[in-house]
């Protein structure tokens, strides 16, 4: 079975009382949960906790305690982190139950000072990894990850509030696109056009 690149969305909502200024080097801190093990996600699939738990656990025992546990702000479909979108350095890692927690520095890079204001304006943002594995269908439109899982990183993305409310999931790459057949859709198209008729600007999309 071959492996393709698995990315998996979820919100991140962090405790009111971890988003202060860093001490020091004066970075804000985030802290929440990143990911759940055991339980089927929003596109169907399941991470097993004893496969999750290694590749934490090798995520820790490198990136981590190297102080290289990058991630981007908005994910690329590929494996490498690029450096000029890095937004943030998880600082650690730790389970609550099945609940993956992260305790994550916003860094003061051009794509981490928009993340921060992101925060500190209390936008709710997504959190995403990036890994490569295969799955195996489990049916009743589940899937179940492999052994042959790797963890490559986290990203902080734009996700809605409400998961999957005018979005639908595109296959392995768990990303979504807006369906543009729907009411929502149809009247910022109309609201847009009345805009850009009148000033030429069109800010709608």
């Amino acid at each position: 079975m071959s492996k393709s690149l698995l990315i998996e969305y979820a919100l991140f909502t962090p405790k009111s009382a971890v988003l202060t200024e860093g001490k020091g080097d004066r970075n804000l801190i985030v802290q929440g949960v990143i990911q759940r093990a055991d339980a089927k996600n929003q596109n169907g699939r399941v991470y097993p906790k004893s496969i999750l738990e290694r590749e934490v656990e090798r995520y820790i025992n490198g990136p981590v305690s190297e102080n290289r546990a990058l991630g981007e702000l908005d994910h690329p479909e590929s494996m490498v982190i690029n450096l000029k979108n890095v937004s943030h350095n998880i600082k650690q890692l730790w389970w609550d139950g099945d609940d993956l927690m992260g305790k994550v520095e916003v860094l003061p890079t051009p794509s981490g000072n928009i993340l921060k204001e992101l925060f500190l304006n209390k936008i709710t943002v997504g959190i995403s990894s990036r890994g490569m594995g295969s799955v195996q269908p489990l049916g009743e439109g589940t899937v179940e990850v492999q052994d042959d899982f790797e963890l490559l990183c986290w990203d902080f993305v734009s996700t809605p509030s409400t998961q999957g409310a005018f979005m639908s999931p595109t296959g392995l790459s768990e990303g979504y696109k807006p369906q543009h057949n729907n009411k929502y859709s149809k009247i910022n198209t109309l609201v847009s056009d009345i805009i850009c008729s009148q000033s030429g600007v069109c800010c709608i999309r």
